[in-house]
């Protein structure tokens, strides 16, 4: 099968050598990554079971435990635990750099250090993460896990891509890419059939984008021809026609207490979709449903506001406005897909490292120049 993005060649402005390389270097000092290495006090897992806690829930002030936390959408609650986010983060940025490094410039050192990282937080039995995410999201005195903490290994989208450029240069070994194809085929089989991946697969707004950007990602490199198939099917038959409107916005973001980020975040994970799953003969870059409505509406819709905030005609965030827009892949894949000069100058126009916590947990890719290829099994 023939993708798109295997035919478009990677803008200059996502292959930045002295940007990647400063990250890769940085990664070669990088130690090995694992979950393991921080226990969450609260799991009802072990230590090899990924653990994180409902981002906008807060001790009850009128226990005296502070049990059942209760809501406060939008508000995050700077106690809650994120090492294991953090961890699974920085593998990605570390192995993500490294191989678009190692694609720059063939050094095997890049390469190394990448399979190394992969096998600690993968493969080896002492270290490797569950290929579940039964306990992500908690909240404590609620529940011990939610289908809504499928959206916590987003950021693992790079690491089929990133194992991709090594094992076209023969820079990895069979036994370990076999391991780790493996390990995405089994969660990928978690999300499909466990309940807490159908409910978050039926999820009614960027959540079920955000799952499904992940079912597309894993099963190309899992050679799971069906679910990809699913995933296609997905975006034209639901997300196009039932999450947006027909001006091009997302609905169900904007009622939200953050609507300018959560607009980008849908965003970016529909774009990253096309990006995925276009082929010559299903074109989702091009796909219009009946009444009118395609990812190019979905773009035109939000590119002013990006490009002058000023003009949000919203209320703003009640977190991190100040940290929007960000420089996000989704431009780069836009701007090369459909000749949107536009998009591209926006994301050369923006800064080249994102800082703020909240921009670094919405936006998955770190490596746009590695999604420029197939990885199809």
């Amino acid at each position: 099968m023939c993708f798109l993005n295997s035919s478009i060649s990677a803008p200059a402005c996502c292959c930045s050598r002295s940007r990647i390389l400063a990250a890769a270097d940085r990664a070669l000092q990088a130690p090995c990554l694992s979950i393991t290495q921080q226990r969450a006090p609260l799991s009802e897992g072990g230590p090899h079971d990924f653990y994180s806690n409902g981002d906008y829930w807060w001790p009850n002030p009128d226990t005296p435990d502070g049990l059942p936390y209760i809501q406060r959408d939008g508000e995050t609650n700077p106690e809650n635990f994120t090492a294991h986010r953090l961890l699974l983060r920085r593998m990605r940025t570390h192995v993500s750099a490294l191989a678009a490094a190692f694609r720059l410039t063939g050094e095997r050192a890049y390469a190394e250090k990448a399979c190394r990282l992969l096998r600690v937080f993968f493969v080896d039995e002492a270290t490797r993460m569950n290929p579940n995410l039964l306990y992500a999201q908690a909240i404590p005195g609620v529940c011990a896990g939610r289908g809504i903490g499928i959206i916590d290994t987003l950021h693992l989208i790079d690491i089929p891509f990133a194992v991709k450029a090594l094992e076209e240069a023969q820079a990895i070994d069979a036994g370990l890419c076999q391991s780790l194809r493996s390990w995405f085929n089994s969660y990928l089989d978690w999300i499909l059939t466990h309940p807490q991946g159908q409910e978050e697969q039926n999820a009614k707004n960027n959540h079920s984008v955000a799952c499904f950007v992940q079912l597309a990602a894993f099963s190309l490199f899992a050679g799971r021809k069906e679910v990809t198939a699913l995933c296609r099917q997905r975006y034209r038959e639901i997300f196009l026609p039932g999450q947006m409107a027909a001006d091009g916005s997302f609905p169900q973001e904007l009622r939200r207490t953050k609507p300018y980020s959560y607009s980008i975040f849908v965003l970016d994970n529909m774009v990253t979709l096309c990006q995925l799953l276009s082929t010559p003969e299903e074109n989702l870059w091009a796909y219009t449903t009946p009444d009118g409505k395609n990812i190019s509406l979905g773009l035109d819709y939000l590119l002013p506001f990006l490009q002058d905030k000023t003009r949000w005609p919203y209320p703003p965030d009640v977190m991190h406005f100040e940290a929007w827009p960000a420089r996000a892949s989704f431009m780069v894949f836009a701007g090369a897909a459909l000749r949107r000069e536009d998009y591209l100058q926006l994301y050369a126009a923006l800064p080249d490292k994102p800082e703020d916590e909240e921009v670094l947990r919405n936006l998955a890719v770190r490596q746009p120049m590695l999604y420029f290829g197939d990885i199809s099994a």
